[in-house]
């Protein structure tokens, strides 16, 4: 007997989900930007776990996490510790993390950092936005204001990091730099320049300038990006 076309209701064959749940071919059919962040997930994660499949884990992924930003901030143990995500998952979100981060670095190498300020909070809100503790990194820049190096610089508590401007002249020099960007986050996620923050800026200025070494910028990272003090006018 020959079969009719299928019912639109029927149970789809073994192993093929509806083509909603589908993301590869729906990458590949309609491009990137047609896919869901669940769905970009899962192409990532490629599998799913009993009784849940890929595009379902990215959701609770997601949800867990509260939004993409946060996910792909989080530490390897969170990762780790959730259900579904294991050494091969995370470190496949790890690579991501990492690969983006060495992208707006490659930017910021080949091109002035002061005509590209958007690029360089990006870059410093990939560094330090997801850090729970107090981080301070520097960006030395060559005459043309390209990037020569980023290190960090301190690390501290849940409200602040000692920051000695001496051992940034010193390493300011040491890599032969003509201007510094300093950039530290507030895990408390708000980006204010506290009193501290302004005071230091203006030490560090000062004891750059000795050495005729530019302070471009302080970057004051938050949960929600990055603020220039230098656009505020306190550099």
């Amino acid at each position: 007997m020959t079969s009719g076309p299928a019912s639109p209701y029927s149970r789809p064959a073994a192993g093929h989900a509806p083509s909603p749940e589908r993301p590869r071919e729906r990458l590949l059919a309609h491009g990137a930007h047609a896919l869901t962040s669940a769905e970009l997930l899962a192409v990532v994660l490629r599998t799913g776990t009993r009784g849940c499949d890929a595009v379902a884990l990215g959701r609770r992924l997601l949800e867990h996490f509260g939004g993409l930003r946060s996910l792909l901030s989080a530490p390897a143990g969170s990762l780790l510790g959730f259900p579904g995500m294991g050494t091969a998952k995370t470190c496949e979100l790890l690579a991501i993390r990492e690969l983006s981060r060495r992208a707006l670095e490659e930017d910021l190498r080949a091109g002035q950092a002061m005509s590209q300020p958007q690029q360089v909070k990006r870059f410093c809100a990939a560094q330090l936005a997801h850090l729970r503790v107090e981080h301070c990194i520097a960006l030395y820049l060559d005459t043309q204001l390209q990037l020569i190096l980023c290190e960090e610089v301190s690390r501290g508590t849940l409200s602040q990091a000692t920051v000695y401007p001496r051992e940034i002249v010193r390493a300011a020099l040491g890599h032969h730099a003509a201007g510094v960007i300093l950039a530290h986050n507030h895990p408390s996620g708000l980006a204010e320049p506290s009193p501290a923050d302004l005071a230091l800026t203006r030490h560090l200025k000062q004891a750059l300038a000795l050495v005729d070494i530019r302070l471009v910028d302080h970057l004051i990272v938050g949960a929600s990006g990055a603020v220039s003090l230098a656009e505020r006018g306190e550099v």
